[in-house]
């Protein structure tokens, strides 16, 4: 079964930076997006990035420009690098794996127990 183990979470200070990383198990050939979801207390989860067994990626306008996701196979690792951090990104952060990206950002069915950030 898919496994997502998250790491890296921490408090932060606005402008500063954090590396998330996720590191995966158990996935199939049909596990083909691994990405990046969030969660601020009484907001609705929020998708956040998403990359493909193709390097593909997708970013939400409100991350886009301050956030990089990445993989690394040899690791079975998936990273968030955060830039530019904002009191707004604070939140638990959760990685999801799907069989798609649209699926992804649709509803992934896989989720990790989640990281949280603080930024003040």
């Amino acid at each position: 079964h898919v496994q997502l183990v998250e790491s890296g979470g921490g408090s932060v200070q606005a402008g500063g930076s954090l590396r998330l990383s996720c590191e995966v198990s158990g996935i199939t050939e049909g596990t083909n997006c691994i990405g990046w979801f969030r969660q601020a207390p009484g907001k609705e989860r929020e998708g956040i990035a998403s990359i493909d067994s193709n390097d593909y990626t997708v970013y939400a306008n409100s991350v886009k420009g301050r956030f990089t996701i990445s993989r690394d196979n040899t690791k079975n690792t998936v990273y968030l690098q955060m830039n530019s951090l904002k009191p707004e990104d604070t939140a638990m952060y959760y990685c999801v794996a799907a069989s798609s990206v649209l699926t992804h950002w649709a509803n992934p069915p896989y989720w990790g127990q989640g990281t949280q950030v603080t930024v003040s």
